[in-house]
C-alpha cells in the first residue's frame, strides 16, 4: 500500500522585520541577506527615490517571506498601520538622503527625510511598542543605521573613530544624520524604546548608485571618459563591502546590547587617488584599451568640495570582540567582483559627468 504524499505547508517565520529604505544600496543588501536566510519575514518600506534600485531586489521579490510597501517614513499613519498589521518585531532604519554633494546643493530634503522622517518613525515605533505584550516588548528592537561622517574628520595619522568619539559633522548630510542619531538615543533614554545604533564606513559593491565614487570611476573608466577626482585626491576613506556591512547589521540587531552603539568598518583605508589608480589598473588587466593606453591617463583633478573631510577611519574592535563579526571580503577581490558586475550588468553608453556626481568620498 503506497503512502499518501506529504503535504508541505509554508510556515511563516516567527519574527518580522521592517526595513526602511530597503530598495537602496545598503538596504537592498540587508533585504537579500535576511530573506535568503529564511529565518525572518521582511517588510521593505521604500519611497523609491532616484537612489532606489528595484533591480537589486529582483532575486527576492517573489519570496514568501518578503513584502514590498511603497511609502514614505514621513507618513506616520502608514508606518503605524504596517507595524500593527504585520506584527513587526524589529525595525531596521536605513531610509535616508545620503549624498553629500546633493546635501550641499539642496539641504532641505536632508533635514526633512533624515531628521523629521526619523522623528515620525520613532513616534510610530514607540506608540506601537507600548501596546505590545510584555514578552513582545522585551524582544522588540529599533536599529538605527548611521554613518561615520557624523564624527567629522581625522588628521592623517593613526587615529580612528571609536564609539566614544565626539560628534563634529561637516556637511548638511552628516549634520542631519547626527541629529537623527541624537533623536534615537533620546527616545531610548526618555521613553525606554529599546534601540541599537551603528555607524559605518564607506560601502562599495554591486548595485551602488552611479553618483558614488567607485561606480562613477568604474563606469567612466570602462567608457574611456574622464575620471574626476576632488582636490589632490589625498582624502582618505575606510572601505567596507556592502555584504559585510549587511552581515554586521544583522549581528547588531540580533546580539547588540540595548542602548549601545557599534562602529562597523573594513580596516581598508585608501586615499581617493590611490583607490582610483587601483581601479584603473584592475580594469586595464581585465579589459585593456584598444589603443593600449593606461586608464590612469583619464584621471583629472577638479576643484575640491566645500568642507571636504580629510580622513575617515573606523575602529571596529567592539563589534569584532563583542558580537563576533569581522569583515570577510578582501578589498582587492571585492573590487574586482564589483568591476566585473558593472561590466556585465551596468555598462553605460553615456558616462556620468555632472558636477554633482563626482563622489561621496
Amino acid at each position: 500500500m503506497s503512502k499518501a504524499p506529504i503535504k508541505v505547508v509554508y510556515s511563516p517565520p516567527e519574527r518580522t522585520i521592517l526595513v526602511t529604505g530597503g530598495a537602496g544600496f545598503i538596504g537592498s543588501a540587508v533585504c537579500r541577506l535576511l530573506v535568503r536566510d529564511g529565518s525572518v519575514r521582511v517588510i521593505n518600506l521604500d519611497k523609491l527615490t532616484y537612489a532606489a534600485s528595484p533591480a537589486a531586489l529582483a532575486a527576492v521579490e517573489d519570496s514568501a517571506n518578503y513584502r514590498f510597501v511603497h511609502g514614505d517614513i514621513l507618513d506616520r499613519e502608514l508606518v503605524a498601520q504596517i507595524l500593527r498589521r504585520e506584527r513587526v518585531d524589529a525595525i531596521m532604519h536605513l531610509a535616508a538622503e545620503s549624498h553629500v554633494d546633493r546635501s550641499i546643493a539642496g539641504p532641505a530634503v536632508f533635514i526633512e527625510t533624515n531628521i523629521t522622517g526619523t522623528f515620525q518613525l520613532l513616534e510610530a515605533a514607540v506608540d506601537y511598542w507600548r501596546d505590545l505584550m510584555p514578552d513582545q516588548r522585551e524582544r522588540f528592537r529599533f536599529h538605527h543605521i548611521s554613518t561615520d561622517e557624523v564624527f567629522g574628520d581625522l588628521p592623517f595619522d593613526g587615529s580612528r573613530f571609536e564609539e566614544q568619539t565626539r560628534y563634529l559633522p561637516s556637511s548638511p548630510y552628516s549634520a542631519s544624520k547626527a541629529a537623527s542619531d541624537h533623536l534615537v538615543r533620546a527616545w531610548h533614554h526618555t521613553y525606554g524604546l529599546p534601540v541599537v545604533l551603528s555607524n559605518c564606513s564607506n560601502n562599495y559593491g554591486p548595485y551602488q548608485n552611479p553618483e558614488k565614487l567607485i561606480p562613477l570611476m568604474v563606469r567612466n573608466a570602462l567608457a574611456g571618459a574622464p575620471l574626476p577626482v576632488y582636490g589632490t585626491g589625498a582624502n582618505v576613506r575606510d572601505w567596507l563591502h556592502v555584504d559585510d556591512h549587511a552581515a554586521a547589521l544583522r549581528a547588531v540587531l540580533e546580539r547588540g546590547a540595548v542602548g549601545e552603539t557599534y562602529l562597523i568598518g573594513g580596516r581598508e583605508e585608501r586615499s581617493n587617488i590611490a583607490l582610483v589608480a587601483m581601479i584603473c589598473d584592475l580594469i586595464d588587466l581585465i579589459e585593456p584599451r584598444a589603443d593600449g593606453r593606461r586608464r590612469r591617463s583619464l584621471i583629472t583633478f577638479v576643484p575640491d568640495r566645500a568642507g571636504h573631510d580629510r580622513r575617515y577611519a573606523i575602529d571596529p574592535s567592539r563589534i569584532e570582540r563583542e558580537l563576533g563579526w569581522r569583515a570577510r571580503v578582501n578589498f582587492r577581490e571585492g573590487l574586482i567582483e564589483t568591476i566585473d558586475w558593472y561590466r556585465t550588468n551596468d555598462r553605460l553608453e553615456h558616462p556620468v559627468r555632472s558636477a554633482i556626481s563626482q563622489s561621496r568620498a
